[in-house]
């Protein structure tokens, strides 16, 4: 973070606005530059004086000025930061701690008595404490200036140790994809407890040097107001958020002025994200990108419908992909296969034991995402879904992003998420929770749009439920395992 606190301290003595220049809004107001470097010079000195330089911070990432003021005082220290969310338990936060190996954590005092009850320590940050732990010194993240805990497919939490040469390049490689202006004020609406969240959400709006917006709790009016009402250019979210923000509209196109809104990490389709467009009055970026690899393929602002909303864009400039079949093999254009990339946004390794754990690559650098993906001859991405997001429904495989693709295409569904259900006889069942305001609709009339469609009848939904909300998870993403919880407990609740 070194650069950037440098560029900060170089804008607040030389611009015509100084230090006094507002660098963030949150719930507690205004925030200026100055006020921010000010408070990190006091935070710096403070964990120097308990840890020496080269300390790594674990912070509460809250979508707020204490999140900038910790990532400005790592940098001064020549340290890395670690991000927590407010929602981790006691046992998340042990975890994070064995891995990280932070000197200090920095959390409100709830999260702190959760967390670290039997510890003292000192007040920084407005009311916040610290707690001192006995951590090895020096530098030892090989350049990694920030860890994002991430989801595990082992169900504990993953640190993506990422260097700041990755997140000045995803910054400015979204920045050029959507013609951003320097001063250009930015919306954090998705938590900033990952590295992807921490890069588009902070970095790259310091980066820009305008407003950083924060929305401390999702709440899709307030996030449309505060947009308005300061002159938000460009937001990127998941697809949950994107389309609870477009069925919260309630004035004609409240989001005119934002330049365009960059749509990642979930499922997405073409038709429910054009109908969100229209009622947004912004554009919609369909990207793909992950905490490993930072936002790494998009679309641009003059590419076609088709394009922005119906594909994942192209490879930012400087990173490869490539799609492979179980052999390793390149697969023919357009074909589906497996999707590696390589790129200056690569992470460094996994937090583990207090040092990074370095990725699994192929021998030639790329690094497996898990994902299911084509490129078309023009260099076009289309992903395909998650390697593991199938339904196994009497030992035939189903694809959950055909069925989603398929179903979310109705005019009259707003969310949608396909699951398993289990099932003695044929091991699991396709389920739809589907978000809509027609009340009739129902499993008919979805099984009859898709035999319109053409989708195979073996993959039609068994099951569909109408709900008020799809759940998700702390950063704001579709969480799978809980709404194929909440479909498993609606079909027990109909069978009774």
């Amino acid at each position: 973070m070194r650069e950037l606190v440098a560029e900060l301290e170089s804008r607040a003595a030389t611009s015509a606005a100084g230090g006094d220049a507002v660098i963030a809004v949150d719930a507690d107001g205004e925030h200026s530059l100055g006020e921010l470097l000010r408070a990190a010079d006091e935070l710096s000195t403070a964990v120097r004086e308990a840890a020496g330089p080269h300390a790594t911070i674990l912070v509460q990432a809250d979508n707020s000025w204490r999140t900038v003021v910790a990532a400005l005082a790592a940098g001064k220290l020549d340290g890395t930061i670690g991000l927590l969310s407010h929602h981790a338990t006691r046992a998340e936060c042990d975890a994070a701690c064995e891995d990280i190996d932070p000197a200090v954590v920095i959390a409100s005092p709830e999260c702190l008595g959760e967390w670290l009850p039997d510890s003292d320590g000192r007040q920084v940050l407005d009311g916040w404490g610290s707690r001192t732990r006995t951590a090895r010194p020096g530098p030892r993240w090989n350049g990694g200036v920030v860890i994002g805990l991430t989801s595990g497919s082992t169900g504990r939490a993953k640190g993506v140790v990422q260097s700041e040469t990755a997140l000045r390049y995803a910054g400015q490689s979204t920045i050029d994809a959507v013609g951003l202006a320097p001063g250009d004020s930015v919306a954090a609406l998705v938590p900033l407890s990952s590295a992807a969240a921490f890069c588009f959400g902070l970095y790259l709006p310091l980066m820009l040097g305008g407003r950083i917006v924060f929305l401390d709790r999702w709440h899709p009016p307030t996030a449309l107001r505060l947009m308005a009402e300061h002159d938000v250019r460009w937001t990127m979210c998941v697809p949950t958020m994107a389309l609870q923000l477009a069925s919260a509209v309630e004035s004609d196109l409240p989001l005119r002025d934002v330049r365009a809104m960059t749509i990642g990490g979930g499922p997405m389709e073409e038709a429910a994200l054009a109908r969100a467009e229209e009622r947004l009055g912004t554009r919609i970026l369909r990207v793909f990108g992950m905490s490993e690899c930072l936002g790494h393929t998009s679309p641009r602002l003059d590419d076609p419908d088709e394009t922005r909303l119906g594909t994942d864009g192209r490879p930012f400039p400087g990173t490869d992909l490539r799609v492979v079949d179980l052999d390793g093999a390149p697969v023919p254009a357009a074909e589906v296969g497996r999707a590696q990339v390589r790129g200056p946004s690569l992470f460094l390794g996994y937090a583990r034991s207090g040092t990074v754990e370095a990725p699994e690559l192929t021998p030639d650098g790329y690094f497996p995402t898990g994902d299911l993906m084509s490129i078309r001859a023009d260099g076009v991405v289309s992903v395909r879904g998650r390697e593991k997001d199938v339904i196994i429904r009497g030992g035939r495989n189903i694809d959950i992003v055909e069925v989603e693709t398929a179903l979310a295409s109705h005019p009259a569904v707003e969310q949608l998420c396909i699951v398993p259900v289990p099932d003695e006889l044929l091991g699991e069942r396709v389920a739809a929770l589907v978000v809509t305001p027609d009340a009739g609709f129902d499993l008919d009339t979805a099984t009859a749009y898709l035999d319109q469609r053409g989708l195979m009848k073996g993959k039609w939904p068994e099951y569909l439920f109408r709900v008020g909300e799809l759940p998700l998870n702390r950063v704001g993403k579709l969480s799978r395992a809980d709404a194929a919880r909440m479909a498993r407990e609606l079909s027990e609740r109909s069978a009774v």
